[in-house]
């Protein structure tokens, strides 16, 4: 897909619920035309109606690219909408989870070029990262539009397949409320030893934050990080012990944590 094609040709959101306005918000600021937008949802938020995008209107023809952003369970009734763009030169990219190739190529037909992604929430923040992957028909120029286009709301990788896509799922798709979950058990064992309840929340939350904010900026790996604050014979030590305890602590957990998830996203996409 050549540069300036979404200008020219449209871009079509169907659905705009917290990840798809994250995107549009994205891509406007990035000075995308509102004009070059068309986004069919059928409750339209009031953030939604002020940005001059063609609100449930008639589609173009020919749009560049078809981004769904429906929930799965809407996907029968939404997409069957946009079946004539199928088996052309529109590229389909979606973000809905647990909706494989393979549907919607039953959908729109095998010679539909589709690329699969799995955005996380931390896209509502612009501090999201989205895995990529596409079918045969999705070319270099397709995987580099949708890379552009998901890069307003974070980082993006390219997988080497969708089979990987049920374990990002397990790792980044939900793995943001594996660390809220963290930030709650952190401040409630704060509070077991004394701190005011808000006091607690507050360390909790900066905590995690600033040590995210570090493991991203630093040059070292985050073994190396930890390493670096673990004084031997102090504090830091005495909890890791707990933590990293081989039988109980934190590496079989998050290890069972992630193939449940995993196992999970595999069930829904099995039907």
């Amino acid at each position: 897909m050549k540069d300036g094609d979404i200008a020219r040709r449209g871009l079509v959101l169907l659905g705009c619920g917290k990840m798809g306005s994250a995107m549009l918000e994205g891509w406007l600021k990035r000075g995308l035309p509102p004009m070059s937008v068309w986004v069919n949802d059928p409750h339209p938020s009031d953030w939604l109606r002020a940005q001059g995008v063609h609100l449930n209107a008639a589609l173009p023809e020919s749009p560049a690219i078809v981004l769904v952003a429906v929930k799965p369970q809407m996907m029968a009734e939404a997409l069957p909408t946009l079946k004539g763009y199928g088996n052309g030169g529109t590229l389909f990219l979606s973000v809905a989870a647990g909706v494989t190739i393979a549907r919607y190529e039953e959908m729109l037909g095998e010679r539909t070029p589709i690329i699969r992604a799995m955005p996380n929430t931390p896209a509502a923040v612009g501090q999201g990262i989205t895995a990529i992957a596409g079918n045969a028909r999705a070319d270099e120029a397709d995987l580099a539009s949708a890379e552009a286009l998901l890069s307003a709301v974070g980082e993006v990788v390219r997988l080497e397949g969708e089979g990987q896509m049920d374990a990002v799922t397990g790792v980044s798709g939900s793995g943001p409320a594996y660390v809220f979950h963290m930030i709650e058990c952190l401040a409630a064992a704060g509070e077991a030893q004394g701190l005011a309840p808000a006091l607690a929340l507050q360390l909790a939350r900066a905590t995690v934050a600033g040590a995210g904010a570090l493991a991203m900026q630093a040059g070292e790996d985050p073994a190396q990080l930890r390493r670096n604050v673990t004084s031997p014979n102090g504090t830091t030590q005495a909890g890791l012990e707990v933590l990293m305890d081989a039988a109980t602590g934190l590496p079989p957990l998050m290890k069972a944590t992630v193939a449940a998830a995993a196992d999970r996203s595999r069930e829904l996409a099995n039907g």
